[in-house]
């Protein structure tokens, strides 16, 4: 992964921050194509000589779905005007109510998109895609209702492992990260706790829901998972990003998770939008040494932040809950 050309930009003078966000945030704004009321929650990868990458464009009729994108840089972004059609993969069941919230991660010999996909409910959606050009629909991994399918960018003994967090019809009070098994990305099972929102008098950024956000990484500590946490305040939901690591070969043990927040929405595009205080991150891009996360801010827009890897898993381990 060192020659990966990731998006960077160094730490500000002076900052003593673990993560910091790209100074030209937001990356892609709300009306970056001209049916879009926002473009935010969305999903990059290194993709042949740039980056490609699957984007939340909710339109001016506020319907929810997903677009194809391409980017030399994995800054400047040309996002498709029209949303994916699927064909038939392993299902000829293409119904979608609505389509949100997506990620993105190669596996083995072709690119796996995951999103919260609407059928009778929210559940997720699984796709498959060779070129970002023909997306073929699979099964939905789960019952409704269900949010923030994250797959692992490799088989865990010799089974494909996504993250999810079971949840309701609305937008849910409450939520845990559980992690499931499949052999073939058609039929999961054997579900596992990961992890429960904390205390509130231990952690309470993270007291009300927890969701998994970004691939996971795999490190020499385990797997590095970037996941956001929510607090219902008296102004409503916040939302933040957090850290843990799970072990390599049982992600279901959580070895560290991180007390304090990496990140908190802070910067005016993160406070203020159509859903405001959000950063909720999705992607994640990185080499051997460093990480470049997109996260949605306050449901409206996409923005960047960065971070040193070994200075993020030093930080959750020496502040872990």
């Amino acid at each position: 992964m060192s020659k990966v050309m990731i998006p960077w930009e160094e730490r500000p003078e002076g900052s003593k921050e673990v993560m910091w966000r790209y100074s030209h945030n937001p990356v892609i704004g709300r009306y970056q194509i001209p049916t879009s009321n926002s473009i935010f929650n969305s999903a990059v990868v290194p993709f042949e000589d740039g980056f490609a990458g699957v984007f939340r464009c909710d339109n001016k009729a506020v319907q929810m779905n997903i677009h194809a994108g391409f980017s030399k840089d994995g800054i400047q972004w040309e996002i498709n005007e029209q949303p994916i059609e699927m064909v038939a993969g392993n299902t000829d069941l293409l119904h979608s109510d609505y389509k949100y919230d997506p990620r993105v991660v190669f596996i083995e010999d072709r690119y796996w998109v995951t999103w919260c996909n609407g059928y009778h409910g929210p559940t997720i959606g699984i796709a498959y895609t060779f070129d970002f050009k023909t997306f073929h629909q699979c099964e939905n991994a789960f019952l409704p209702f269900n949010r923030n399918g994250v797959l692992f960018p490799q088989k865990i003994n010799g089974k494909y492992a996504m993250l999810s967090r079971p949840s309701d019809n609305g937008h849910t009070p409450f939520g845990d990260i559980y992690l499931s098994y499949s052999p073939d990305m058609k039929y999961w099972g054997e579900h596992r706790v990961v992890m429960k929102v904390a205390p509130f008098t231990d952690s309470a950024w993270q007291c009300t829901k927890i969701g998994a956000g970004s691939v996971p990484i795999l490190t020499e500590e385990g797997w590095l998972m970037f996941y956001h946490g929510v607090i219902n305040t008296c102004n409503g939901f916040r939302y933040s990003m957090g850290a843990a690591i799970l072990d390599a070969e049982q992600p279901d043990k959580v070895k560290y998770r991180s007390q304090p927040y990496l990140l908190a929405p802070a910067a005016p595009y993160e406070l203020a939008g159509d859903v405001p205080n959000v950063v909720f991150p999705c992607a994640a891009l990185h080499d051997e040494e460093r990480v470049a996360v997109y996260y949605g801010a306050a449901d409206t827009v996409v923005a960047m932040a960065f971070g040193y890897i070994k200075e993020i898993i030093e930080f959750v381990k020496e502040n872990s809950l």
